[in-house]
């Protein structure tokens, strides 16, 4: 059973709650990021009469930006810490949403498309950054419970991303004749709000993390880096230069849940891309209120489910709560492919409460005893994120030659490897 240990309270009786509230704060920026896409998909089908599988290239190059940029995202890391990550990827996040308002101008999908993958990169850099500082901002024993909580906040900006996208962009009316106008304005306004946190965290002072020789071991400093600390820092890197190829890759935990996140990331962006598809196909509403379903059906339940798992854990094991999530997903999926009318559009609403808990969870648990590999296991789990440029398009082949109800066999499989992971993939070992 698992102790009740406190959430950001340290051993030293130090508490770390204002550097955690701030950094909770870019979970719900990326995850109004990602609700804002699945609005993205359905709406350049009609606005450029486009398939399916083509519109899955919005998610492909969300996705693929991510997997590009996460060891860059890394080596960044190691080389000038965690803040200054943090901050680097808020100024490429807002430069992302500003080349909205050109690519509009334009007129034409790539320019939107090369937006969207400049806002994958500042996306990569603020995951790599902030998941692991959460993790250790705190006891280890509570590191689950308390990335949970903070992503609880990335399902809040799920829920106000399709909120504002399906009022916007499918609400109002195009200007000047331009029917790309309406794309534009969300973003020019996330693009004032990213930019104004980034000059929030470059004026606030946040603790420095060392990830110690010994395994598992970490130290939170505040402020200035004392004397020696650079070079303490030079040390461990060199350290996990020369260990990486070989000591990161001995931990199979860790390398089952760059797989597993693979396959979760997949389902979750396949499902969400084609939300609006599946319901208005099944029970023949229109794309506005199809995308306000998914705002406070689906993405509010997913909010409640992150909220609410952060404090289930406290009572079981965080690797028996993501194995029980899974297997739900799966007789989920099922109802979803079977094509039922309003029972298979509610299956898929309660899939996002029990898909909820699985990015953070699979994070914490393959990040488990990694030391000073801590930020370069990190960046690979980061990377594996790409399943989400694959899922949609794959979906949307099968939607386009089949139906879209057949497409959700690809989620159905993703949660699959999940449901392994929590069984059996979750254990730590210190080699194959």
């Amino acid at each position: 059973m698992p102790t009740k240990t406190p959430l950001l309270k340290t051993s030293s009786g130090h508490k770390y709650l204002i550097p955690y509230i701030l950094v909770t704060s870019l979970f719900f920026l990326w995850g109004f990021a990602h609700g804002l896409l699945d609005v993205l998909n359905k709406h350049f089908q009609e606005l450029l009469t486009i398939s399916k599988a083509e519109s899955g290239l919005v998610q492909f190059s969300v996705y693929g930006g991510y997997f590009l940029a996460a060891l860059p995202a890394g080596y960044f890391m190691n080389r000038f810490g965690y803040k200054k990550g943090i901050i680097f990827g808020l100024l490429l996040y807002a430069f992302g949403a500003a080349l909205f308002y050109p690519a509009a101008a334009i007129q034409s999908f790539w320019p939107f498309l090369t937006a969207l993958l400049v806002i994958a990169f500042g996306l990569a850099f603020l995951e790599t950054a902030a998941n692991p500082y959460i993790s250790v901002l705190g006891p280890s024993e509570s590191a689950g419970r308390r990335l949970n909580l903070s992503q609880s906040f990335n399902g809040l900006g799920w829920i106000f991303g399709p909120l504002v996208g399906g009022l916007i962009i499918f609400g109002m009316q195009s200007t000047d004749g331009n029917k790309f106008s309406t794309i534009s304005w969300p973003y020019m306004g996330v693009a004032v709000v990213v930019l104004l946190v980034a000059i929030l965290f470059i004026r606030t002072p946040l603790p420095e993390i060392v990830e110690e020789r010994e395994e598992g071991r970490k130290e939170v400093r505040e402020g200035v880096r004392e004397e020696g600390l650079n070079e303490e820092r030079n040390d461990f890197r060199h350290e996990v230069r020369n260990d990486v190829p070989h000591a990161l890759w001995s931990h199979p935990h860790f390398v089952l849940a760059v797989v597993a996140q693979f396959f979760y990331v997949a389902a979750q962006t396949g499902i969400n891309s084609f939300f609006i598809n599946y319901v208005t196909e099944a029970i023949k509403v229109s794309n506005t209120d199809a995308a306000l379903v998914l705002s406070f059906g689906g993405m509010g339940l997913f909010w409640a489910g992150r909220l609410s798992g952060s404090f289930i854990m406290r009572s079981f094991a965080t690797n028996k709560l993501l194995m029980t999530y899974a297997g739900i997903c799966i007789l989920l999926m099922l109802l979803v492919v079977g094509g039922l009318g309003w029972v298979s559009v509610s299956a898929l609403f309660i899939t996002y409460f029990f898909m909820s808990i699985m990015f953070p969870t699979i994070f914490v648990l393959g990040l488990k005893g990694l030391g000073p590999l801590t930020k370069k296991a990190s960046s690979f789990i980061v990377m594996s994120i790409v399943g989400g440029a694959l899922c949609p398009m794959l979906m949307g082949y099968i939607a386009d030659h089949s139906s879209m109800r057949l497409g959700f066999v690809v989620p159905l499989v993703c949660f699959v490897v999940v449901f392994y992971y929590g069984v059996r993939g979750y254990r730590k070992k210190r080699s194959f």
